[in-house]
């Protein structure tokens, strides 16, 4: 879909119109974070936008955060905010061509960006980029939004059919601690790559 164009998300962020930027890191995954203790495992952020997770996570003391997003524009946002955030874990580009091994792959707002029809490939792709016992964690909307551009909703029951084949450990749970906007329409999956 044109809408999943560099172009498209470009002129998204010069025209201000990301709706789905709340200008800071959610509850859920705050907390999430606040729990972890190994500062050296090794984070991916798929299209991250301005990256409000990086940067806590940065703060936090995490020093092998990685971001990739399609346009330059909220990678330079997270770097004029955090100008000491490591420039080479800053990926511009396609996180469908992205390489590398990864403990943790958060997910916050990518997955409803992306043509339904791409959801099979993120899984996959998701599968590829983790080490043996790594995990996808995150937050996806429960509720039907749009079918014809982002953001692309979708439910629990969905959600099973699409990813335990890849990952047997899934789970998808209503989020207790979602924004006001986002409450009741939010749940936190958890997604584990076998050890072997």
């Amino acid at each position: 879909m044109e809408e999943l164009s560099p172009v498209f998300w470009a002129e998204r962020y010069e025209t201000g119109a990301t709706g789905w930027d709340i200008g800071s890191v959610s509850t859920p995954l705050k907390v999430y974070f606040d729990q972890l203790g190994n500062k050296d495992m090794s984070i991916l952020i798929p299209g991250g936008g301005r990256s409000y997770e990086a940067e806590y996570l940065h703060k936090l003391g995490f020093k092998n955060v990685h971001v990739v997003d399609l346009v330059e524009a909220p990678l330079q946002a997270l770097l004029g905010r955090c100008p000491d955030f490591p420039k080479e874990h800053l990926h511009q580009g396609d996180f469908f061509a992205h390489r590398g091994t990864y403990d943790r792959i958060i997910e916050q707002t990518f997955f409803c960006a992306l043509d339904p029809a791409l959801r099979p490939r993120y899984v996959r792709q998701c599968h590829a980029l983790l080490k043996p016992g790594g995990k996808l964690v995150g937050v996806l909307f429960d509720d039907p939004l749009f079918t014809d551009h982002p953001p692309f909703g979708g439910h629990a029951v969905e959600y099973e059919r699409l990813f335990s084949p890849v990952f047997p450990r899934f789970s998808a749970v209503r989020c207790h601690n979602s924004i006001p906007p986002r409450a009741g329409r939010e749940l936190w999956i958890t997604a584990v790559k076998p050890e072997h």
